[in-house]
């Protein structure tokens, strides 16, 4: 999803992949898997352009909402009040 969003920002697969610090070539793949499970093609690709498909355009909201939904998951669980009896980085 993280990568999805990237692309969809920057429109860009170049820029996508230097922001998400991985190959153009291990992003692409990502997305393709993507679009394999998801079974709509989610970009029009060309050599200079990429672009939503209105598959793309219909999951992009949603992705954004599960990408911050996560955060919040990942930021409630690092404030969480550590368990004296369980401390494995003691």
């Amino acid at each position: 999803m993280r990568y999805f969003v990237l692309l969809a920002d920057e429109l860009s697969i170049s820029r996508a992949a230097r922001r998400a610090s991985v190959s153009q070539q291990a992003l692409s793949n990502q997305i393709r898997c993507l679009e394999e499970e998801v079974g709509r093609v989610l970009f029009f690709r060309t050599t200079r352009r990429v672009e939503l498909t209105p598959a793309g355009l219909a999951l992009l909201p949603k992705a954004r909402s599960i990408l911050a939904t996560a955060a919040e998951a990942l930021a409630s669980a690092r404030a969480a009040e550590p368990d004296p009896r369980y401390n494995p980085l003691a």
